[in-house]
């Protein structure tokens, strides 16, 4: 979906139609994006929100100087970066989340399950480096280019690249056991 009008917004237009527009062109690819760094469902939930809460008081701010997607995914890595720093995460969550009164933790068959749903390749994705990994994920599942990866994590096209191809050399040495096997 093309949101070229953006870029020219003004104060009469119906801000509720076309964050409505941007959640169900953008939602999922957010949403996935908190999750990815984040690897909680309820905290990307939050995050995904407060995206869109951010992107609704500021729809009039955009300059159009990246596209509508690096824009919101560049809103929902500032995110969790504030969260990564604030002071609960830091005191609190390293020792896990406290279940909630009555509410009992999933089963081990449950658990098993959903580590066999899991694919392989994301495993070994997700235990690549943040720097790698997270250029990966924006490049291949994310569809930016280069230039849209710089600008989104402040670092150089140059990096971008390097980073990619680290990433890319890293899951072949890892899924390459994986691959002889079948």
């Amino acid at each position: 979906m093309a949101f070229e009008y953006l870029k020219s917004l003004s104060s009469g237009m119906d801000k509720n139609v076309i964050l409505e527009d941007l959640m169900v062109a953008y939602g999922e690819d957010v949403w996935n994006y908190a999750f990815f760094l984040t690897r909680q469902s309820e905290l990307s939930d939050d995050i995904t929100q407060d995206v869109f809460v951010r992107v609704y008081e500021r729809l009039f701010s955009y300059r159009g100087e990246a596209s509508v997607k690096t824009w919101l995914l560049t809103i929902t890595r500032n995110l969790v970066r504030d969260h990564w720093r604030s002071a609960w995460f830091r005191k609190v969550m390293p020792f896990g989340t406290p279940l909630a009164k009555g509410e009992s933790a999933p089963s081990a068959e449950t658990e098993a399950l959903n580590r066999l749903v899991s694919e392989e390749v994301w495993l070994v994705v997700l235990s690549l480096p943040i720097k790698l990994r997270e250029v990966l994920l924006l490049h291949a599942h994310h569809q930016l280019t280069h230039t849209e990866i710089a600008r989104l994590l402040s670092i150089s096209e140059g990096t971008v690249k390097s980073r990619l191809y680290r990433a890319r050399v890293k899951v072949g040495k890892l899924m390459e056991p994986t691959w002889k096997q079948q």
